[in-house]
């Protein structure tokens, strides 16, 4: 899932940190760091990621004695451009690690350093998203130091409107015939009442986290449901249908924000965008948060997200401080940080639950906090040594069901013979 402009508007408040060349120099030699450091960590789009200026502004604090200097990559090229460096055997001290699937790579070509001491001490073991960092040595080669999952938003003034009470408790169901029900208007004027976005997530990880399907498994039948609800919704108009939210490039952010839709399933990252544009003036949608829909019968809430995490590189510079400033970042003091930039930390202890529901302009009923305390987080995408095929063949096959190229039962057909035939 991609993040990358979210924070856009906190970060204005930010200055900018000068940024590192990503040369390589000599191999560390691991002794202590007792002087003045610098400490250079990787990152993308510092100047719209605000999280990251808070985190190295909370360190610095903290240990005056070491400075961060992020190396800012582009979004876009990061994953490419991190490989590229910890294959050349570039020292830059810590990696940030924008998704698992890079992660575990990294981690299973020794390119990182054993964090497991630190993934096993303290408070390590309310993190978050720990768990998805366990490789399968059973050593851990990052930390979280953040925690995104899947709740739904909703508009109260288009729920008002409507004279609909608000979503607290729904099935997949209901919640459709509720979107249904808050369509309205036509051509320009029209209000959808949800907006799935195109992303696969929205309807594989969703059917995974809730049926206990293996999206690496090769056998997709648990997807069914799921697809059959999203495209009646499309079938219904309430919602805008794959096919022109693909070729329009729609965003959720703007459908939402210009109250366009009353509803919207998305991470928690769209909070801390929301905010920043309340601030801002530039809407003034009043919104709160309701718990992931739920199949029917569900036991609890269960819902799907994944962590962000840093590591130390194998061939850090200066490898005493770059631990230090994981540990820094993935505990107490770390979270406090990011949850003051409207950031949900992995250490989402009842404190920093607190202190993220008393930021400026958050919703403060009963409803969204509990949205806040979802029973199960599932991880989006397992990791696997097949993870990056797989992941191709369901987004392929996942455009074809939504666009109505392919019945649904035929698409479910065709993911599980090219899962089994084309990843062998």
């Amino acid at each position: 899932m991609n993040r990358r402009s979210v924070l856009a508007l906190l970060a204005a408040v930010a200055v900018a940190t000068p940024l590192a060349a990503c040369g390589s120099t000599p191999e560390a030699t691991g002794a202590a760091d007792n002087g003045p450091v610098e400490l250079t960590v990787s990152v993308w789009n510092m100047a719209t990621t605000p999280e990251f200026k808070a985190l190295f502004d909370a360190f610095h604090a903290a240990n005056p004695n070491i400075t961060v200097k992020p190396v800012d990559i582009l979004a876009a090229d990061y994953p490419t451009k991190i490989t590229t460096m910890l294959a050349a055997g570039d020292t830059t001290d810590v990696i940030t690690m924008k998704n698992v699937i890079d992660y575990s790579r990294y981690a299973g070509r020794g390119q990182l350093k054993d964090l497991t001491p630190l993934a096993t001490k303290g408070e390590a073991d309310k993190l978050n998203g720990l768990g998805a960092f366990r490789q399968e040595n059973g050593k851990y080669y990052a930390l979280p130091y953040r925690q995104d999952f899947w709740l739904l938003y909703y508009n109260k003034k288009l729920f008002d409107a409507a004279g609909k009470p608000y979503p607290t408790n729904l099935t997949w169901d209901a919640y459709a015939e509720l979107a249904k029900s808050l369509t309205s208007g036509t051509g320009q004027n029209k209000v959808y009442g949800t907006y799935q976005h195109t992303w696969r997530s929205v309807v594989q990880a969703v059917a995974a986290a809730q049926t206990g399907g293996d999206l690496l498994g090769g056998d997709y039948g648990f997807l069914t449901d799921q697809y059959r609800n999203a495209l009646a919704l499309q079938d219904a108009g309430a919602t805008i249908d794959f096919g022109t939210a693909t070729t329009q490039k729609t965003g959720y952010q703007s459908v939402f924000e210009n109250k366009q839709a009353a509803m919207l399933p998305m991470g928690t990252w769209f909070i801390a965008k929301l905010l920043a544009d309340r601030a801002a003036g530039t809407t003034d949608a009043d919104w709160a948060l309701a718990p992931l829909p739920q199949r029917p019968g569900a036991s609890g809430v269960a819902t799907f997200g994944s962590p962000t995490g840093f590591a130390v590189n194998k061939k850090a510079g200066h490898a005493d401080a770059a631990q230090k400033f994981v540990e820094f970042a993935a505990g107490p003091e770390g979270a406090k940080a990011v949850t003051a930039v409207g950031v949900v930390p992995a250490l989402l202890t009842e404190q920093t639950r607190q202190a993220y529901f008393a930021l400026p302009g958050m919703p403060t009923d009963d409803g969204s906090r509990k949205a806040f305390t979802p029973d199960r987080v599932a991880l989006e995408m397992p990791v696997g040594p097949k993870t990056s095929q797989i992941d191709t063949i369901l987004s392929e096959e996942h455009q074809l069901v939504m666009t109505k190229q392919k019945q649904v039962d035929a698409g479910i057909k065709e993911m599980n013979s090219r899962v089994k035939t084309e990843t062998d």
